[in-house]
């Protein structure tokens, strides 16, 4: 069973009916705002009633902004930016932390092996390898990957992993902001500096997501894995 909060709601239902029929898993969409309380705890409390506990949190939401210098980006951006990209961590790690220590609890009395639950978070190789024009994002970034590694300590011994994953530029609608303009100069651009030569997808993310939410990856905790063709090689 899934749940996927979107500031869009209508777009996580339309995710949610299309996963559905995919797969026949029971999926829902929640039209939720990550960098406020009240809407995080609206959240959690739509989770209790459909899922009746948590294994998995994925910290997928964020922000960017185009390319300019560090001291030309208006205040507004940057609190939307570090409430999106880094405050929304820390609310749903109060939203959700209980259930997922719950959870860990559950499957240890089970005797259902190690695994525990886990948290992922969606980093950027921008916190490992920063680009240019780009700092107050990249700063956000090396926050949540600092906050991965300090997750991961303090919940490791209540069974509860904590990695994160550092996407290459991809092609999705934030590969725009972060090029400034999408020309086949700028392409080629940022491409030379990924050696296998492509963008990354979304299939590349959830493929290394996913295994870092299994049980096969029951000893990897505090990683932030870099899925990036070699960027930061």
């Amino acid at each position: 069973a899934v749940l996927i909060a979107d500031v869009n709601g209508a777009a996580a239902d339309e995710s949610a009916r299309r996963i559905g029929e995919q797969t026949g898993a029971r999926v829902e969409g929640a039209e939720t705002d990550v960098s406020s309380a009240i809407s995080v705890e609206a959240l959690r409390e739509k989770a209790d009633a459909m899922l009746g506990g948590l294994d998995i949190l994925v910290n997928n939401a964020g922000v960017g902004h185009t390319p300019r210098p560090m001291e030309a980006l208006d205040e507004e951006t940057f609190d939307q930016i570090f409430a999106v990209n880094a405050k929304s961590v820390y609310l749903t790690a109060q939203a959700f932390v209980p259930a997922l220590k719950a959870s860990a609890a559950s499957r240890e009395a089970e005797g259902a092996g190690p695994g525990g639950a886990a948290i992922l978070n969606v980093a950027s190789t921008g916190g490992v390898s920063p680009r240019p024009g780009l700092t107050w994002y990249n700063a956000s970034k090396g926050w949540m990957i600092t906050a991965t590694r300090s997750m991961a300590v303090e919940l490791a011994p209540s069974g509860v992993r904590v990695n994160a994953i550092n996407p290459v530029a991809g092609e999705t609608p934030l590969l725009k902001t972060f090029m400034g303009d999408d020309t086949e100069e700028i392409r080629a651009k940022f491409l030379s500096t990924i050696p296998l030569g492509r963008f990354s997808t979304p299939a590349d993310m959830a493929a290394a997501a996913a295994y870092l939410c299994s049980d096969d990856a029951s000893m990897v905790t505090g990683v932030a894995m870099e899925v990036d063709g070699g960027r930061c090689v």
